[in-house]
């Protein structure tokens, strides 16, 4: 009956509101430093079986395709997109990009984060009141392992390796603030998201393994250059229109089952 065609629509409409939900998303962080896109999966619903195929008739002949019917759509996940965003340039030196593989370790509480440790792909950094390197973000997370720079230091550099270093007034060596360590997962599409550009580790990422920039798997430090929104608007804005088309087709298939049900309801007078 029609009933079934209803339901199925209305399947679809709640799950092109989620996707809508998500390309909203996407596009409201278009200029979010290290921001990761993502994209909805789908999947079809349980079948009617109203006909196995293969059954044989009385004399042998057997049926070749069966009679199946569908009961709608569902989301079946989202999936976030970790390729490099674009680099964009700054005049800070502990503005930083890992060109590759791998995420800065921020410290939060331990209620966020297995062992209080949350990764991130924005590296944009600055020093607090302490001389500390924490992220330019609402919570000013700390790095981890923690890089003090002292207040009297000038010509600050991070190498591609990720060593901190800086010199000071009428000392030319160059001293050391500290070595930056990043993360990198077997499949970064699992971690969880908690917002503020951070992620924490779960069962589907597997754990981390930490090493240093320009090390074997290891992406490298760009200094001086951060690493725009992976957003591509011309693309989300395609499947915006999209999602609109596929909303209004579900509508219209929910709008002809009630027609039909009203003409069947007309049968009785």
């Amino acid at each position: 009956m029609a009933i079934i065609a209803m339901q199925s629509a209305a399947t679809g409409l709640r799950a092109l509101d989620t996707r809508l939900d998500v390309i909203a998303n996407n596009l409201a962080n278009v200029n979010t430093e290290g921001f990761k896109s993502s994209r909805v999966n789908f999947e079809d619903l349980l079948y009617l079986e109203r006909a196995q195929p293969g059954v044989e008739n009385a004399i042998g002949d057997q049926r070749p395709t069966g009679l199946y019917v569908g009961l709608g759509v569902a989301v079946s996940g989202t999936q976030q997109d970790f390729t490099i965003g674009t680099p964009i340039s700054t005049t800070s030196p502990t503005d930083m990009m890992i060109e590759g593989r791998g995420f800065f370790k921020v410290r939060v509480e331990d209620s966020l984060g297995n062992g209080g440790i949350a990764y991130t792909r924005n590296g944009n950094f600055v020093r607090n009141s302490e001389g500390d390197l924490v992220l330019a973000n609402s919570d000013g997370r700390y790095l981890d392992p923690a890089i003090t720079i002292p207040p009297e230091a000038e010509n600050i550099s991070v190498s591609a390796d990720g060593r901190v270093t800086y010199t000071t007034g009428g000392d030319p060596n160059v001293q050391e603030a500290g070595q930056l360590a990043i993360s990198i997962f077997v499949n970064p599409e699992g971690l969880s998201s908690i917002g503020s550009n951070l992620w924490v580790e779960s069962a589907a990422s597997g754990p981390p393994i930490d090493g240093e920039p320009s090390t074997e798997n290891f992406g490298k430090i760009r200094s001086s250059t951060l690493e725009g929104s992976n957003v591509d608007p011309s693309r989300e804005l395609i499947e915006l229109i999209r999602t609109q088309r596929a909303f209004e087709m579900n509508s219209q298939a929910i709008r002809a089952a009630d027609e039909t049900l009203q003409s069947v309801a007309q049968l009785r007078r």
